[in-house]
Order: structure tokens, then sequence, then C-alpha cells
């Protein structure tokens, strides 16, 4: 199983245009698209997790991800949604020439994005699917947890249950596992188990602190757990706790809001992450598993 973190930024991306706070206007920190992820069980067909605005050139920057060999070919077989934010799933409308893509996703997700796929079916023949808590997909066995309620600002409906999940990606050949959750409102019941031999986590690091938003950028802001993300410095401390007792475990953030401290190595919370063992990976990051 091959995956590559194609983006590692949360909504707007890193630097933002609208933002000039003093972590955007640093020129010497590495720029960063929106999250996103695409995973493989043989390295020839691909299904991205996740598709960003950024989609378009985050497939370009990928060798692996490039059409061919076929004038018309391409090796991106299909989505996987966590949920339906504007920032991951803006990037179907640019996928819009596939032919035959399949997309997997919660219910409530499917149901908020119905003018979507009616846009969509104008241009092509897609599959859209209701994803199960555990089933054989992409030749992976795919496994998915409910981790949040919290819907987009765009859906009026409040039914649908769940608006968010995490995937967990186990290879059956080689047994590698590959959890991503690049949104978590708190840390879920069963969340333990669900990451437990896993040999890559790759988690919500949007925000570092419970005041950040407030203390940087909007003094009108929520608290990040009712904007649907964990403080790092909250999962920071179940992680320390999951790595004394399974040490074989990788641990990772994504999704960094461009106010996050730890988006720049020079300060302690970057810092105190790494020290932790914890990673904050760039775009283009490859694993294999």
């Amino acid at each position: 199983m091959r995956a590559i973190l194609l983006g590692t930024a949360a909504g707007g991306g890193f630097p933002q245009w609208n933002c000039a706070c003093p972590t955007c206007s640093d020129p010497g920190l590495v720029p960063r698209t929106q999250d996103g992820l695409a995973i493989s069980a043989d390295g020839n067909g691909w299904y991205l997790v996740n598709a960003s605005p950024d989609i378009r050139a985050q497939i370009l920057a990928t060798k692996e991800l490039r059409a061919g060999p076929g004038p018309r070919e391409t090796p991106i077989k299909g989505v996987f949604l966590t949920d339906a934010e504007l920032d991951h799933t803006l990037g179907l409308m640019m996928l819009r020439e596939g032919v035959g893509l399949e997309v997997f996703a919660p219910p409530a997700v499917l149901q908020a994005l119905k003018d979507v796929r009616s846009t969509l079916s104008k241009y092509g023949a897609w599959t859209w699917s209701t994803v199960g808590s555990d089933q054989y997909l992409a030749g992976l066995r795919v496994k998915v947890l409910a981790v949040s309620n919290k819907q987009p600002k765009y859906v009026t409906s409040t039914t649908g249950d769940p608006w968010v999940v995490a995937y967990r990606f186990e290879d059956p050949a080689t047994g590698g596992v590959l959890v991503y959750a690049p949104c978590l409102a708190t840390w879920p019941d069963g969340f333990d188990e669900f990451v437990d031999g896993a040999a890559y986590v790759v988690l919500d690091g949007t925000f570092h602190d419970g005041g950040e938003m407030a203390d940087k950028a909007d003094s009108t802001a929520k608290a990040q757990t009712v904007m649907g993300h964990l403080p790092i410095e909250a999962s920071l401390e179940r992680i320390r706790k999951l790595s004394a007792a399974q040490p074989g475990t990788a641990w990772a953030y994504t999704h960094l809001n461009n106010t996050n401290p730890a988006l720049d190595p020079a300060t302690s919370q970057y810092a105190g992450i790494r020290a932790a063992g914890v990673k904050i990976p760039p775009d283009g990051t490859v694993l294999v598993l």
C-alpha cells in the first residue's frame, strides 16, 4: 500500500490569500496546499481521500497521478470523502472530465452534495456510494469511524449522522495500516481501538491551542472544538499515552491552519510536537506501508 500526502494545510491553504498574520507574512515558511491524500493498493490505480480546490495542482505535482499511458487515461479511479466541507469537496468539480470515477462517502455527505452530483452527471457517469463501516474497496480493507456531527455552513438541513468520518486503510497483502483523520472535534469513543496496530496515523492538526484564533486572527472566533477541530495540545497528550503502549506507530499532523505556530520550525510549539515523536510532514510526503 502506498499513500501520498497531497496537501497538509487547512481550508484556504498556507499562506492564506486574505491573511496578513505574522505566519502568513513570513516568506521563509514553506507553502502548503489544502489537505488531501492519495492511496493505492498496487501503485497503479489511485484513490483520492478528499478533493480540495487545489486538486489540479496537486495532481500535476505528483508523478504517480499524472495522466497516461494512453492520451486520455488516468490512474485516478475514485474518491473517498471524510466530510462535505468545501475545502474537501470543491475539487470534485475540477475532476469533472473524469469518466467512471467512484465516490464513497457517508450518507449525510452524499445528500449534501446532491446539487454537485447533479451537475457532474452532465459531464460523465460517476458512481456515488455510501461507505460502510468495514468493507473491501479499491483492493484494500476500508474501515470507517464516525468522529463528528459538525456540518458545513452551507447545509441547511440538520438531518444526517455522521457528518465527519475517519478512515482506516488496511493492506491485506502486507498487513500495513494507515489511519487518516484530518478533522476531529474530539477524541471520539472507539478511536484508541481504531488506530490500534496502525503503522501510520495522520491526525487533525488544525490548531495548536484552544485560544489560537482569538489570539491571532479573529477575536470573535468560537472555541476550536465547536469549529470541529481538537487542538494539538489536547490530542498530543493522547498520542503520548498511546505511543507508550504501541511504539511501532508513527504519528503525524495534517490540516494545519494558517494561524498555527507549529507551521514554523523555529517555534517552541513545533519543537514540542517533534519532542513527542510526532511529525508535521510537508506536501508530497510518500508513505509505503
